[in-house]
């Protein structure tokens, strides 16, 4: 899909002076004007570009937040109740940073399970799902330092728990734990630092996001049918099909998130972190932002004891290889059809998945305390045994049902409302074998 003569024509002398010496403009048309898509996506592949404006969005308004921040632990917390009460529009500002990196988070996680359901790790888009999975790290990294800007409670004691637990990496964890820190425990060596590669780490997002596309424009987009792209009658341009879809898609979402921002500012957030930070006042619950509970559950599975287990470094090293095993995802899937929409059975497991992640993260925000903690470890259970036993297993055993030989088969029997295939559907030889 990437192949193929460019389409752009200069139009006039200073586009054709400009052309030959840096053709900027004629990248841009190949690439989201005249680039083929599929001719069937719907709106799950959409969020690749709700995506890029969140980012845009993020960085454009940390730029404005960080020229009002202070970062000193006797300063922090003041400074952002002014940028919320005496900076003009400072309180949108604030609203639109901190929601959106929780709308930034509810994009990729449906931008992830897509992905997941219809295979879009598989060959040859393991490099493009590589680097999807580095972006993902990388957002938590910044999501984490940036929740401990504030200098609130909980963002103090969120850092402290969760520095700490570096300590049980055997001979380099207290190392790490002070490089973190710039010390013995959070401070000011520590906020200094968090802000610092907080500002940094939206640019390393956008330096991967460019490899990102670049990676898609190579091997093309995946699409709902799990077949590849074998004619042109089988893609659109991108401009206007996609374009419009993804416009409307991103309206939708923009609203969803001004929602948020206009009437329920903090409902995503924890009112401990209204109060500032105070290293000798313990919160009696202390839980990370939302979209790391499900990881922080499973931190919890393994490190509370029950029975035989107890173990921080185990917990650790759960937590880590919760996001380690998505990148391997690619070869742990052992089918030969991409789509779950030709596999009932790994529909069936995938959609127990993606409730159990739900769950793991409802309760990462309860305390390690009574059913909850069994209730943690079967659910850190659930979650491995798909990436590690479902997926190698259900491959070699699964019967999918039969795929249409073209995209545009698929279409055109969905277009008369077909409930099976044409006549004389037979596999396509991603089925056979």
């Amino acid at each position: 899909m990437s192949g193929g003569h460019s389409t752009y024509t200069p139009t006039t002398g200073l586009g054709k002076w400009f052309d030959a010496r840096m053709p900027l403009p004629r990248l841009v048309h190949d690439s989201f004007v005249s680039y083929p898509v599929p001719r069937n996506l719907n709106y799950a592949y959409t969020f690749g570009g709700i995506l890029a404006i969140m980012l845009v969005a993020q960085i454009l308004t940390g730029v404005v937040l960080a020229m009002h921040y202070a970062a000193d632990t006797t300063l922090a917390f003041g400074s952002v109740e002014k940028i919320m009460r005496d900076v003009n529009s400072g309180w949108l500002l604030r609203y639109l940073h901190s929601n959106g990196a929780s709308m930034f988070f509810i994009a990729v996680y449906i931008h992830i399970f897509r992905g997941l359901y219809y295979g879009s790790y598989k060959a040859p888009r393991e490099l493009l799902w590589i680097l999807g999975c580095i972006i993902y790290l990388l957002m938590m990294a910044t999501g984490f330092m940036g929740y401990v800007l504030p200098w609130g409670q909980m963002s103090g004691w969120g850092a402290t728990v969760i520095t700490g637990f570096f300590t049980a990496i055997p001979l380099v964890g207290n190392w790490i734990q002070e490089l973190l820190l710039g010390g013995y425990s959070v401070d000011n060596p520590t906020l200094n630092r968090f802000f610092a590669l907080h500002y940094l780490l939206p640019f390393m997002i956008a330096g991967v996001v460019v490899l990102h596309v670049w990676a898609l424009h190579v091997v093309g987009q995946t699409n709902p049918t799990g077949i590849e792209v074998k004619s042109k009658t089988d893609t659109v341009a991108f401009t206007p099909y996609a374009t419009v879809k993804d416009a409307f898609a991103m309206i939708l979402f923009l609203a969803f998130f001004a929602y948020f921002v206009f009437y329920i500012p903090n409902y995503l957030g924890h009112p401990d972190n209204y109060t500032q930070f105070d290293s000798l006042k313990t919160p009696a619950h202390i839980v990370p932002e939302w979209y790391f509970l499900p990881f922080y559950a499973i931190l919890r599975a393994v490190t509370f004891n029950i029975g035989p287990i107890d173990s921080k470094l185990g917990g650790v090293l759960a937590m880590f290889g919760a996001i380690a095993v998505l990148f391997v995802v690619p070869w742990l899937d052992t089918s030969k059809v991409k789509s779950a929409r030709y596999r009932p059975s790994y529909r069936i497991f995938y959609w127990l998945f993606a409730a159990n992640a739900i769950f793991l993260g409802w309760l990462g925000s309860k305390p390690a305390e009574g059913w909850y903690i069994p209730a943690m470890q079967i659910s850190t259970i659930v979650y491995f045994g798909f990436f590690l036993i479902v997926m190698p297993l259900l491959g070699l055993i699964e019967t999918p049902r039969k795929t249409p030989n073209s995209i545009t088969e698929a279409v055109l029997e969905k277009n008369r409302g077909g409930s099976g295939h044409p006549a004389g559907a037979t596999a396509s030889p991603e089925t056979k074998g």
